[in-house]
């Protein structure tokens, strides 16, 4: 699934024409690059959770044949968690969850891959790529996440700082869905009731990770992704 339903406002004012997932890096939409990036993981159907400026997105979503689309549309904003439970009708078991304001170059194993080998349907409720703070392009943050050596994390206190930060990408199991009967809530809430059950894991990024919610972290994104070229 692809989380493509919010407002941008943090990115005004170039989100009042355009929204967020339609935004070009390099000449391709960062809704595009998500869905390139499962396809190429072997994912066959993609679900997108459309609000704001729905018809532009469901439009540039038509013009794709690979792999199948389907659209989750949001009368209201659901929030991140009660976007993704809206749509567990049209999901798998598990599924990957990806944020459409992100942008990653892989490392030497594509990362949607690292968190599908980081996860155990049996003990593993969620697994969540995490990325150092201090290598993010285009984050301004305190961090979310503390990691032991056994891959499992824990989020940080209100006053705390952390070395990691969530990087949008996730894997998710439907029965982290369990029990809760709210219809607007964030996924932050199924982690922290992963992490007390300790079904939680992560992963940390090993490649290039942007972030692409505010003018400034798209400003950044793009002059190092220049720099890069010209680097060739």
């Amino acid at each position: 699934m692809v989380l493509a339903a919010g407002l941008g406002t943090r990115l005004r004012p170039v989100t009042e024409t355009t929204p967020k997932p339609l935004i070009e890096i390099n000449g391709r939409t960062l809704l595009d690059h998500t869905i390139d990036r499962l396809a190429l993981a072997g994912v066959e159907r993609v679900v997108v959770n459309v609000h704001y400026k729905a018809a532009m997105i469901t439009e540039q979503l038509a013009r794709r044949h690979h792999p199948r689309i389907e659209i989750s549309r949001e009368a209201e904003l659901l929030d991140t968690g009660g976007g993704v439970a809206a749509a567990l009708p049209l999901l798998d078991e598990a599924f990957f969850v990806v944020n459409s304001d992100v942008l990653w170059l892989d490392g030497r194993e594509p990362a949607l891959q690292r968190l599908a080998a980081a996860f155990d349907s049996e003990r593993t409720d969620a697994v969540l790529l995490l990325q150092h703070v201090v290598a993010a392009v285009g984050y301004e943050g305190s961090g979310d996440y503390f990691l032991d050596r056994a891959g499992s994390p824990s989020r940080r206190g209100e006053r705390e700082a952390a070395p990691f930060l969530f990087a949008g990408l996730q894997l998710l199991h439907r029965r982290a869905f369990a029990g809760i009967s709210d219809r607007i809530f964030s996924l932050v809430r199924l982690f922290d009731l992963a992490e007390r059950a300790g079904r939680l894991r992560a992963v940390v990024h090993d490649g290039e990770w942007y972030h692409i919610g505010t003018p400034q972290g798209l400003a950044a994104t793009r002059e190092r992704l220049l720099s890069h070229r010209g680097e060739r």
